[in-house]
């Protein structure tokens, strides 16, 4: 039963992971869709920091959002199919800490009337143009990124139901279920013991009367 129950979790806990990578993903591509549009803006092909062009911190920042989703999915992957003790304790603290940081950001957002002045200035307008999206679509951002933050609470939950569980227990012999099997023994009606060697003959004046007797009564 006990097996039945982990491979359940650990299934629920890979499709849990699949939504992080894939919004890690998406991350991913939007920022190198952002980077592809400033290097046309700028006219130049690569981030060259000779020319002392302002960095576009906001570009990097879901670039670095994006990455860290899809290593955090690559660990959950190994920790679930593994379950093994120091992959979950790895998985839960990579998960931790990511959600003590957007925490803290949506607690500096939300208390903070002037958080706009925490963060430098865009050069590239992207950030200003993502503040308008937000406001715009507050509902629909707000209900996209609680949807986010449950996935991660959940896959965090998940992971350590899985490390209560513990992991897989492989037999390599036979050896391992003897314990099982005594009872069993103990309770089998054995056949009665027998002893291997030579014959035992019975003795000449024994032979002779049974043959006498045969012949009396023929």
């Amino acid at each position: 039963m006990g097996g039945v129950v982990r491979s359940c979790v650990q299934s629920i806990l890979k499709l849990v992971n699949s939504v992080i990578g894939m919004v890690g993903l998406a991350m991913i591509m939007y920022s190198l869709w952002l980077i592809r549009s400033w290097q046309r803006n700028m006219g130049h092909l690569s981030f060259d920091h000779s020319h002392h062009h302002p960095i576009p911190w906001f570009i990097y920042s879901i670039l670095g959002l994006g990455i860290t989703l899809c290593v955090i999915t690559c660990s959950g992957h190994i920790a679930a199919d593994t379950a093994n003790g120091c992959c979950l304790y790895s998985y839960m603290v990579f998960v931790f800490l990511f959600l003590m940081l957007e925490a803290g950001v949506a607690a500096d957002i939300f208390l903070n009337h002037d958080w706009e002045e925490d963060f430098p200035d865009d050069p590239t307008g992207r950030f200003d143009q993502f503040k308008e999206f937000v406001r715009l679509n507050f509902d629909i951002c707000k209900w996209i990124g609680l949807s986010i933050v449950c996935v991660q609470g959940l896959s965090l939950l998940l992971a350590m139901i899985l490390k209560a569980l513990g992991p897989h227990q492989y037999y390599d012999s036979d050896d391992e279920y003897v314990p099982e099997r005594v009872p069993l023994l103990k309770n089998a009606v054995l056949p009665p013991p027998y002893v291997i060697g030579d014959p035992v003959y019975g003795s000449k004046n024994d032979a002779w009367n049974i043959r006498i007797n045969d012949k009396a009564t023929r």
